[in-house]
């Protein structure tokens, strides 16, 4: 767990990576399916849009909405093979190992988890 806190202090520093938070209709969404489902579908869009060695859409892969796991991929630096070097030091032009995706896909759910927690209805 000290590897995501660590990384995820970090992204907290960035201007950037800490301005995207989950919408009432991505907690809607995820209330609706279940963290179980959403676990699913990040692991079916990193092992898609992100495992590749060749991503011909490099950096324009990730939407910058329209699922709560996109959202969690710019905040995280997960959303593409550049961020994913700059970040998190996971080389690029080679298949993401199966270790790589569990870690992506890990620390995805810890953000989201954290985003759940720190929700308030009346505070946003």
């Amino acid at each position: 767990m000290f590897m995501y806190n660590d990384i995820l202090f970090k992204l907290s520093k960035s201007k950037f990576r800490s301005s995207f938070h989950l919408k009432q209709s991505d907690f809607d969404y995820i209330s609706s399916k279940g963290l179980a489902t959403i676990q699913n579908h990040a692991y079916d869009f990193i092992r898609k849009r992100l495992a590749p060695a060749i991503i011909p859409n490099d950096g324009k892969q990730t939407p910058m909405r329209g699922h709560p796991v996109f959202i969690a991929e710019h905040a995280t630096a997960t959303c593409c093979r550049s961020c994913l070097y700059k970040w998190h030091h996971i080389p690029k032009d080679r298949n993401l190992t199966p270790q790589e995706i569990d870690y992506i896909v890990n620390l995805i759910m810890i953000w989201i988890n954290r985003e759940i927690a720190s929700f308030a209805p009346n505070s946003h």
